[in-house]
């Protein structure tokens, strides 16, 4: 893809200085830009690479300043950040992908595919199974009986739908997860085995969703798996049978959930924390990353840490004390000893 500076500049609204003409390629990391490439500094402490940079155009704030002169052409904006999403999209929109169904897949003729649709190599669309316009199913992907996905949907390499899910429009899935599969369900025996509980209900997934590499979510025992509008998880994650998640709600990597456990919306999960089951999450909770949530979080908007969780500042202030525990010991065996001496 070619496009002018003026073009872009034309795109995000923003004020151009230098060569209008300017000509790029791609976008670039600023440590790594070529001639050609476009790259962006939001981040004060990046500002250096603005003077070394071989970038033809930089993308930057409104209010930036610059030190030194800079050679490239500079495109001032008012939200750097977003004006880079823009623009990766429009990028990324250029890779051509395949359309229509590739002759090594597999459709059922009673599965039903709406314009646009295109279904990759080695791909299996089952019996009953409804696929939106537009939606691009790469290779080797696996959707179920009566599975219904919207409009705009983008499943990548190996995603698996299990039977009779809902995944909803503009949603994307990346490589190897998979929604559908049975919740941990088992029921103990006399004789110390377990028993199976058959898991009947589905997983829906809303609207503007994206589920990262390698994440599960679970099928209902009965009901729905809920994983609602908006909500954005990371790589390698847990959802459990009868999870509710707010919209919203983002979830770094290695979070588990266990079953029936309800989270609010606009939540922020860190990477690595545990929720126990059948507790509810309150709206706008902010989990630190490798935290254990044991019990319900009713306060609002509020940010937890420490395992089991508690108050943030509280536990800041407990981490102060725990690093001093070592000194804080010592004092009172000195104390110690000095009340035995006192009281001889």
């Amino acid at each position: 893809m070619q496009i002018t500076a003026q073009q872009i500049n034309d795109l995000l609204h923003g004020t151009l200085e230098g060569d209008p003409q300017t000509v790029i390629r791609r976008p670039a990391k600023i440590e790594e830009a070529q001639p050609g490439d476009i790259c962006f500094i939001a981040n004060p402490k990046y500002e250096h690479y603005a003077y070394t940079t071989e970038a033809s155009v930089l993308l930057v704030s409104r209010d930036f300043q610059p030190e030194q002169a800079i050679k490239a052409t500079l495109i001032r904006v008012d939200d750097v950040y977003s004006c880079v999403s823009l623009l990766l999209e429009k990028f990324g929109n250029q890779i051509q992908q395949h359309t229509g169904v590739d002759k090594q897949a597999y459709v059922h003729e009673k599965a039903r595919l709406q314009e646009g649709v295109s279904v990759g190599a080695f791909s299996y669309i089952s019996e009953g199974a409804d696929i939106g316009k537009n939606t691009k199913i790469y290779p080797q992907v696996f959707i179920g009986k009566e599975v219904s996905i919207g409009q705009n949907v983008t499943l990548y390499p190996g995603v698996r739908i299990y039977a009779d899910c809902v995944i909803g429009d503009n949603t994307i899935i990346h490589s190897n997860t998979i929604i559908g599969s049975d919740g941990f369900g088992f029921a103990p025996q006399e004789d110390g085995t377990f028993k199976k509980i058959p898991q009947i209900g589905n997983v829906i997934v809303g609207r503007q969703v994206e589920i990262g590499a390698n994440t599960v979510i679970d099928r209902a025992t009965m009901g729905s798996t809920v994983i609602r509008d908006g909500v954005k998880l990371d790589n390698l994650i847990q959802i459990a049978h009868n999870v509710e998640i707010g919209e919203n709600t983002v979830i770094a990597a290695q979070a588990g959930i266990a079953g029936s456990t309800k989270m609010g919306k606009n939540c922020m999960i860190g990477g690595q924390s545990g929720f126990v089951g059948h507790i509810t999450v309150a709206d706008g909770s902010k989990v630190q990353a490798q935290s254990g949530v044991a019990r319900s979080i009713k306060k609002p908007n509020a940010a937890w840490h420490g395992s089991p969780a508690f108050d943030y500042a509280q536990f800041m202030r407990s981490q102060v004390v725990f690093k001093n525990l070592p000194d804080l010991a010592k004092k009172v065996h000195e104390l110690e000893k000095i009340i035995a001496e006192l009281k001889k």
